[in-house]
């Protein structure tokens, strides 16, 4: 009978759920058969990061729903729902927007779609809720004040060229901050996906002037002086300077002239073993108290201008108005294109200038 009534319940939430609709008694059937499967299980969504502990603690405090996670990236996270398939391990990962289109591509992926949808940009969803980005990462500048040798706080692109400081982008061929580094420093010059060379060309100049530093932009690299002006997320440069031994010393903007924002998704696999709680995990993830759990965690929330965040916790985030010149990636293909040739155009315009 026990079994009867569970089964009746997933079945009545799934095929309300699915549907995305937003009525009360929709919620009240996915909680309840939330409830009943009792866990969630998450890959890539560890406590340190985006502050999801808050959101595990909520979830227990709220719903009975006891947790485990394990930390691997977004390539990982796809494999496995994948590979597993109905033998899976995890409920829902938290992959990097370009990822979204992988995981439905590779038919892992099941939709649903918040109460809050429609406050969600349609840049940033599935229009079939596979996915949608719960909070954003934009390209920002990380400064030092007290090393720029009287050089001025950059506030854009076009200043790291006039400088006497040492700049910091990262490993291109690697990291996916980096690399967005370049397509943001390409497009505010009149570039796109498809031509980064204004972003090559800039680089190179501060090579020239032996002004590129090798180094990642970390906290250890920027607290010894190996870094001065860091190419970073928002939310990462948030991270680090909150944690710097002299936060004060720091800035943290988004350059005026224009960078890439693009960000995070949490993907619900098609196998899950408890899908109703990993349904119920993606509302209270878009509700506005998970909104504030992420903006706690330095995470822009994607809903960031329909919340009224407590003003401790929006003080954590840059202004609203620093984003009004920030731009998704349009062309995802062409720039997927573009990221594979990076590393080697890099090597060839970029770092060869530093020899």
């Amino acid at each position: 009978m026990k079994q009867f009534f569970l089964a009746s319940l997933l079945g009545t939430s799934i095929a309300l759920c699915t549907s995305a609709m937003a009525a009360d008694v929709d919620l009240q059937a996915l909680e309840t058969a939330a409830k009943a499967e009792g866990a969630v299980n998450s890959v890539g969504m560890p406590d340190d990061w985006a502050n999801w502990k808050a959101t595990w603690t909520d979830l227990e405090k709220k719903y009975g729903l006891k947790h485990m996670d394990t930390d691997m990236s977004s390539a990982q996270e796809v494999a496995k729902f994948d590979a597993e398939k109905d033998n899976a391990s995890a409920d829902i990962g938290d992959v990097g927007a370009a990822f979204g289109p992988i995981a439905v591509a590779k038919g892992v992926t099941q939709p649903y779609k918040p109460t809050t949808w429609d406050q969600i940009p349609d840049w940033a969803k599935d229009k079939d809720g596979n996915w949608a980005l719960a909070y954003t990462g934009t390209i920002a500048f990380i400064v030092n004040k007290k090393l720029l040798h009287g050089s001025e706080v950059p506030t854009k692109w076009a200043d790291l060229v006039k400088g006497k400081y040492k700049v910091s982008i990262g490993d291109v061929s690697t990291a996916a901050q980096a690399s967005n580094g370049v397509l943001a420093a390409a497009i505010a010059k009149g570039g796109s996906e498809l031509n980064i060379q204004p972003a090559l060309l800039m680089f190179a100049d501060i090579a020239k002037q032996r002004r590129l530093s090798l180094a990642n932009p970390t906290i250890a690299t920027m607290e010894k002086g190996e870094v001065e002006v860091g190419v970073v997320w928002d939310f990462n440069g948030l991270s680090y300077k909150a944690k710097m031994a002299n936060p004060d010393d720091y800035v943290v903007l988004i350059p005026s002239d224009g960078t890439v924002i693009s960000g995070y998704t949490t993907i619900i696999n098609k196998y899950a073993k408890h899908p109703n709680a990993a349904k119920l995990t993606r509302e209270f993830i878009f509700s506005d108290a998970g909104q504030i759990n992420l903006a706690n965690g330095n995470a822009r929330p994607i809903r960031a201008e329909h919340l009224t965040l407590p003003p401790e916790v929006q003080a954590k985030l840059l202004p609203n108005e620093q984003y009004k010149n920030v731009t998704p990636i349009k062309d995802a293909a062409a720039w997927e294109k573009t990221s594979k040739a990076l590393p080697q155009l890099w090597q060839d315009q970029v770092i060869i200038q530093m020899n």
